[in-house]
Parts: C-alpha cells; sequence; structure tokens
C-alpha cells in the first residue's frame, strides 16, 4: 500500500474514531463509531445510539449499513468499504455480511473492547452451542404451519435474490 493509499485509508478511519468520540461525548451511546465508503467517498456515517434510542440493535455499524442503504437506494454495499473504530461485534459482523461490502478496516479489536466491558466472547460461546444449551430458552414451534410461507418464497418468480 502506497502513502497516497494509507493516508486515504486513515483519513476514513479518523473520521470513524471521530464519531465513536462524538456519539460518546453526547450521550448517544458507547464509544463506537463507523463510516461507509464508495468511491473514495464517504456515503454513511454512524456511531452507538443504543442507549439514546433504546434501541440494542443500534450499534455503529449498523447506523452506518442502515444509512448507507438508504442513501444508495440499495440492500447491498457492493464496493464499498466499511471502516470501524472497534472490531465488529457478532451481531455487526452479521449485518456486515448480509450487507456484503468488499472490505473492513477496524481500529480496536475486541481485546480491547473487552477491557473496557464490552466483552462479546459469551456470544461467540453461545452460537457454539445446541439450541436447548443457550443460556436464553429457544423453543421451536409450530414449523409445519411456517413451512408453506417458504415454499411460496422458493416458488416465487419476482423475488429479489439476496
Amino acid at each position: 500500500m502506497n502513502d497516497q493509499h494509507l493516508a486515504m485509508h486513515k483519513n476514513f478511519m479518523q473520521r470513524a474514531i471521530d464519531l465513536a468520540k462524538e456519539g460518546m461525548l453526547s450521550g448517544a451511546g458507547g464509544p463506537f463509531g463507523a463510516v461507509i465508503v464508495k468511491n473514495q467517498k464517504i456515503v454513511a456515517e454512524g456511531h452507538n445510539m443504543v442507549t439514546s434510542s433504546n434501541d440494542p440493535t443500534a450499534h455503529a455499524e449498523v447506523v452506518a449499513i442502515r444509512n448507507a442503504c438508504k442513501n444508495l437506494n440499495a440492500f447491498q454495499l457492493d464496493d464499498c468499504i466499511i471502516y470501524t473504530s472497534c472490531e465488529p461485534c457478532p451481531m455487526c459482523l452479521g449485518a456486515i455480511y448480509w450487507a456484503r461490502p468488499k472490505m473492513v478496516y477496524y481500529a480496536l479489536d475486541k481485546h480491547d473492547a473487552a477491557a473496557i466491558d464490552f466483552d462479546d466472547q459469551f456470544i461467540y460461546d453461545e452460537i457454539n452451542l445446541e439450541m436447548d444449551q443457550r443460556k436464553i430458552k429457544f423453543i421451536q414451534i409450530m414449523q409445519n404451519e411456517a413451512l408453506p410461507v417458504f415454499n411460496l418464497w422458493e416458488e416465487k418468480g419476482d423475488k429479489d435474490h439476496y
């Protein structure tokens, strides 16, 4: 990576870090920020808004992904790069994979987050457990009644594939 390329990436990452600080200091939520870039231009930004919006899914990456999809009028972020101030948690990681950007840059890692009490290891551990072994009880009901909806989807000719 040449110096000019590195400077560009650092500039976008600095914006994500600045958003993390701004959101935290304004009382919006935890110290996390994210920027989404397409064709070397910022198309969306976000910072953590969990406590200010009473929304446990309002993490910086999810906020930025929602903003980017709205701004780009698309449900996938093809050819986009996400810059996030911290390695994404499991929820954000899932959202990122569903959004399908081409790359993610992060500053801090999950160990840095755990050091300030944002430890997601318990979620990683839960994912690997069988449903009946998880801390939150999951009970499957009405599978047969729900299957026809999936069958309709499978047969639907005008669906958007994703």
